[in-house]
Parts: structure tokens; sequence; C-alpha cells
């Protein structure tokens, strides 16, 4: 029997690397920790190293597909196949409320696109029975979304990829053209940018478990928590070990019929679909 794999993005320090630390404690297999910069992610697999755990490491830059296929194809022609992983890759810039064009670019192409490379080229190598979770945030959820028209469309039950693109699009010319409106979002639109990658990752885990229903894969979206990450600027409660308990639990011990859901770092089931409720947009991200 071929040795289980898994592998977190974004995993060179903060969530992701906490994530990896888990696993590499509990999972029975190999993990790989992968990070774009080569450098930070050799440093953080050394810091693994000296505490006696033993991650692999690769460099994947989820908006290349050059980078992502490279990985796959390392991963096809060494192991096989993927067992678990943990899409962590995620950006924010807090700096910015109301960003410019090419800033909310950037947060998309990570947090959302980023996501679908991934699975272009990783999801191919998923064997039955894979476990997958979206890192996804407080501001995944449909109350930060107020345009009648847009939660219409993300509410459908039968959401393909290619109207989470228009709707990301959409949003995108919006910025760009100097259309866009606070009031189609919570809180005055503030980091509109970020809710929109995050709602539409969150969209993306309905729509991929749905892809691969006929599979015993389980694929769930997660907010984390409010992490003490360079991302939170120090405004974060929690410490990357304990946001990554959820995660975890997920990977190793939540049951596999568990599939297409949107988790809160507590453990909770959050109705995804229920707009109405105006409880967690204020704790973006």
């Amino acid at each position: 029997m071929a040795e289980k794999i898994a592998l977190v993005t974004g995993a060179n320090k903060g969530l992701g690397f906490a994530v990896v630390k888990g696993l590499c404690e509990k999972f029975k297999g190999i993990v790989y920790l992968t990070s774009r910069d080569e450098k930070r992610g050799l440093q953080a697999v050394q810091v693994l190293k000296k505490i006696g755990l033993n991650p692999q490491f690769h460099v994947l830059d989820v908006t290349n597909e050059d980078s992502a296929k490279k990985f796959a194809d390392f991963l096809k022609n060494k192991h096989g196949g993927i067992d678990v992983l943990v899409n962590n890759a995620g950006v924010m810039d807090l700096g910015n409320v109301y960003p410019t064009y090419e800033g909310a670019k950037h947060n998309i192409d990570v947090n959302y696109r980023g996501l679908v490379t991934v699975e272009k080229f990783l999801y191919p190598l998923l064997r039955d029975g894979a476990k997958v979770v979206n890192v996804s945030s407080a501001c995944g959820l449909l109350s930060n979304l107020k345009n009648e028209k847009w939660l219409r469309i993300l509410k459908n039950p039968d959401l393909t990829e290619e109207e989470l693109n228009d709707f990301v699009e959409e949003y995108l010319a919006s910025v760009k053209n100097g259309t866009f409106r606070k009031e189609n979002f919570a809180d005055e639109g503030k980091h509109a940018e970020h809710r929109v990658s995050k709602i539409a990752a969150t969209a993306l885990t309905m729509v991929q478990q749905r892809n691969y229903a006929s599979r015993n894969i389980s694929i769930n979206a997660i907010h984390p928590g409010h992490i003490k990450t360079d991302m939170a600027k120090g405004g974060g409660d929690l410490e990357p070990e304990e946001a990554a308990k959820g995660i975890l639990f997920l990977i190793l011990e939540a049951s596999p019929n568990l599939k297409g859901t949107f988790v809160w770092h507590d453990g909770k089931l959050i109705d995804w679909y229920d707009n109405e409720s105006n409880d967690y947009y204020k704790y973006c991200p």
C-alpha cells in the first residue's frame, strides 16, 4: 500500500506552519510543508526538524500554474497521489480598507484563484477517501454580502465555477472603473476584496464537493478564528497552534461523511446559505 501523503500550502509560518507541526506529530504518513519562498520554507522545515519532526519541503506558488504543475508532476511520480490537502495560502492587506484595483486583484489571485489553480493540478491526484480543507474566514460568510443579485446567484445549489468567476470579475471591474458601491457589502464595504475572495473560496468548496460526489472525498471550509499572525497585525486572539486544532480535527478525526460544510473554529457547523445572520462579519478576517 502506498504511503499516505499530506500537504499544506502557505506553510512557512503562522497557521500553515502550526498545521504542518500538528500533522507531523499525528498523521501517519509523509507531510509536505510548501511555500512560494524556498528559503523561508526550508528554514521552517529546519525549525521542525530541530524538535524531532520530519516534514518534507517543496516550492509551491498557488498563483503560478507552472509551479503548481511542477509540484503535481513531482507528487505523481514520487507518490502517485495525495490523501490530505490543506489550502491555507492566503493574504490580506489590512492597511488598505478600500484597496486599489491592483491590491484587490492580488488578494483574489491568491485567496480564490489560487484554489482554482490547486484544483486544476493537484485535485486529479486526490485518492479515494482523501480529505481537503479550504481555510476561509469570517469574511467567507454570505452575511458579508448585501447585493441581492449576487446573493441569488451564490445561493443557487447548482452554482457553477463559471458563475463564481463572473461574480469575482464583476466586483473587480467595479473597483477598476470606479463603480464600486459600499452598499453591496456589510460594514460599509471595508476590505470588500477580502470578503469577495473568501466568499468565493467558501462557495467553491461547495461546488468542488458536488463535483467530487461520486468519490469518497471530503472537502470542507473552515474559519480558523482570529489568529495572532502578521496578517492580523497583533489584533488576533488565538495562537496559531490553537487555531490549527479545528483543521487537524477535520483531517484526523472528523467523519468522512462530513462534506461540503462551513465549520467555525469551535467546531460548530455554520449554515453558509443564511445571509440574514450578521453575527460574524465584524470579526473579519
